[in-house]
This record gives structure tokens, sequence and C-alpha cells, in this order.
């Protein structure tokens, strides 16, 4: 780990000599900003690993975002370093409203203790469900951010992260159609618990989310980024800008489909993303909304 090369991808500039909220919050903004949230190795015949610092090669020094295994692995590890109190929690996320979460931890987050308080650091989920800055772990408080309200509920022992949205409104309405638009109101994203765990426990799952024929991310190729107005997706050849417009209650989606000659460009210029072998788009029809 070389902290100021990693400060360096994400530009982030300032001192990180008090390990107090404002810097975390800082970082934590930082990164979502500068790290997309993807899958898309799984896409180019690539492997995704747990091994820190091939995680670390990929994001930090070539160019790449990473799902969530391995943005927030990597921020972690910023946090060990840096000096921060923290730990690695498994998180189930929610599949549809009738199932709940899921079986097994498929999700990654980090908690960190500051000043006796806890707060949940997830710079990995993407697209609207992407928090800004940490949660602090308080049971039922609405927590305002960019995306909407944010609320993590403890129900006897497993917390659950909800969010209250706006309402979409598409720019193109031949859109409107589309499954990938969330027009729920409220929805619970993913469930955890505060036992803390270590990276093997996300082997299984790792090769599982990348393999199996089922997997979300397997039908679906998928690269998000947070912009300072609201986020940038890619589904598939779907590429979409979305504008938050807290004052007017409704996010703005401008939504078009791209041609496969547009997408490396498309990823070069919108997201950042340099990819080193060719990208072969995905969008199989499985519940997944932006």
């Amino acid at each position: 780990m070389n902290l100021d090369e990693y400060f360096r991808r994400i530009g982030f500039n300032g001192s990180y000599s008090k390990l107090d909220l404002a810097t975390l919050k800082l970082i934590h903004k930082q990164h979502v900003m500068s790290l997309p949230f993807e899958n898309l190795s799984i896409h180019c015949g690539e492997r995704i690993t747990t091994d820190l610092e091939v995680i670390y090669d990929k994001i930090v020094r070539n160019s790449r975002g990473g799902w969530c295994l391995e943005n927030n692995s990597l921020f972690g590890w910023v946090l060990r370093e840096m000096g921060y109190d923290t730990v690695t929690l498994g998180a189930k996320v929610v599949i549809d409203a009738a199932n709940g979460c899921g079986p097994s931890d498929n999700h990654l987050i980090n908690k960190v203790v500051i000043d006796g308080k806890s707060y949940i650091a997830d710079v990995s989920f993407g697209m609207s469900s992407q928090v800004w800055e940490p949660l602090e772990l308080v049971s039922g408080k609405d927590q305002p951010q960019a995306a909407g309200i944010f609320r993590l509920i403890d129900q006897g022992g497993v917390w659950v992260l909800e969010k209250t949205s706006r309402k979409p409104k598409l720019v193109n309405p031949e859109f409107n159609k589309l499954d990938l638009v969330n027009r729920k109101e409220k929805k619970e994203i993913y469930c955890f618990t505060l036992t803390p765990v270590e990276v093997d426990h996300f082997y299984e799952i790792s090769h599982q989310l990348q393999t199996d024929p089922n997997s979300l991310f397997t039908n679906k190729s998928i690269c998000s980024l947070q912009t300072p107005t609201g986020f940038r997706g890619l589904v598939g050849w779907t590429y979409s800008e979305v504008t938050y417009k807290p004052e007017e209650g409704i996010d703005v989606i401008d939504m078009r489909d791209i041609s496969d000659d547009e997408i490396d460009q498309t990823l070069r210029e919108k997201f950042n993303v340099k990819l080193q072998n060719k990208l072969q788009p995905v969008n199989k029809k499985v519940s997944y909304t932006i």
C-alpha cells in the first residue's frame, strides 16, 4: 500500500494526519467519485481475485474500478494503513422485496470506529444505492445524502440498510418501461451483522458470483461512477446519466443505447476505465435497477 499513490488516484490532496470523521468523509466521497463500481473483468475473460496486491495494481495503477470485494477491500486496507480502527463485515444483498436478503454474505463493507462512534463505510455498491459518505451506525436515524434518505435499522442484531428515493423522470420516453428504472419509493438494500470477518470469508462467493450462470454479474456487464450531481451508469449497451434534483423531488434520467463501437470510448471518457482486453457487453433479463 502506497497511500500517496492511492490518494493521487482519487484526487485527494489534503492532509490525513487527523483520523477524524471529516477526513473519513472526504476520502470516502473522493473514492466513489473517482473509482467506478464495475464487474467488467468477468466479461473481458479476466479472473477477479481477493488478493489485495492484485486489487491495488488493478484499481490504483491500471485505471480500473471493481466490485465490492475489490473496492471495499482496497478502502479497508487504506483505512488500516492510515491508522483508523476498522474491521471488515459481510453483508447480504436484498434480492427482492418478497424474498429479502440472500442466503450468504455476497457484499463486503467496512465498520469504522471514531471517538467511540461506529460508522459503516461502503464505497462500492454503485448506481443510486451508493452512499457518498459513511453512515452512522444508529438504528432508525434518517441520514439524508445526495441519492436520497438512508437508514440503518437494527432488527435484533441484524442490521438492514434501507433507502427512500425520489421519483424518476426519464428524458427519453421510450425507456419508460425499461426494468432498469427503480420506481419504488422505499427499498431495502442489504442486511448485515457486526461480526468481523476475514477475506477468506468471501473466497467461495467470489468464485460463485463470477461463474454461476444465474448470478447477476454473469448476466449483466455493469459500470457505475458517482458524479457531483448524480451518477453515470452503463449496463450492457444502455448508458445512463442521472442528475439528482432534491429540490424538485425527482431524479432526471437520461438513457440511451450505444453501439459496440462506442463502448470503449464511453468507458474511457465517462468512467475513466481503460480495458486491456475486449469487453463483451451483456444485459440478460435478471432483476436489476440503477
